[in-house]
């Protein structure tokens, strides 16, 4: 088991910055790959960003690539989304994932553990 917690969220103008960070407890941190998702309202959940701890792989989706960077503290087991130049489409409500093995995948079903979800909301 392991358990997450998201914060960082807020309110930003377009061209803003802002950083998320995911606290991981419980199981073995290193055993997972970790994932940002984001959904927005009427929207399916969409994968942001994947890191595997262990090896340090990162991969992006479109979205986020050249803006968005997936980092971790292993000893704080704690893994960082850093969001730059945001846009209105960008506003979102952001979870962080984690998924047993270690595979760069965004896709929501392959992620057993979820975070509450923090808010992003990015004005024009």
């Amino acid at each position: 088991q392991v358990q997450l917690v998201e914060s960082g969220g807020g309110s930003v103008q377009a061209g803003g910055s802002l950083r998320l960070s995911c606290a991981a407890s419980g199981d073995t941190y290193s055993g997972y790959s970790m994932g940002w998702f984001r959904q927005a309202p009427g929207k399916e959940r969409e994968g942001v960003a994947v890191i595997i701890p262990s090896l340090g792989n990162t991969y992006y989706a479109d979205s986020g690539q050249g803006r968005f960077t997936i980092s971790q503290d292993h000893a704080k087991k704690t893994v960082y989304l850093q969001m730059n130049s945001l846009k209105p489409e960008d506003t979102a409500m952001y979870y962080c994932a984690a998924s047993p093995g270690a595979r760069l995948s965004l896709r929501a079903y392959d992620y057993n553990y979820w975070g509450q979800g923090t808010q992003v909301t990015v004005s024009s």
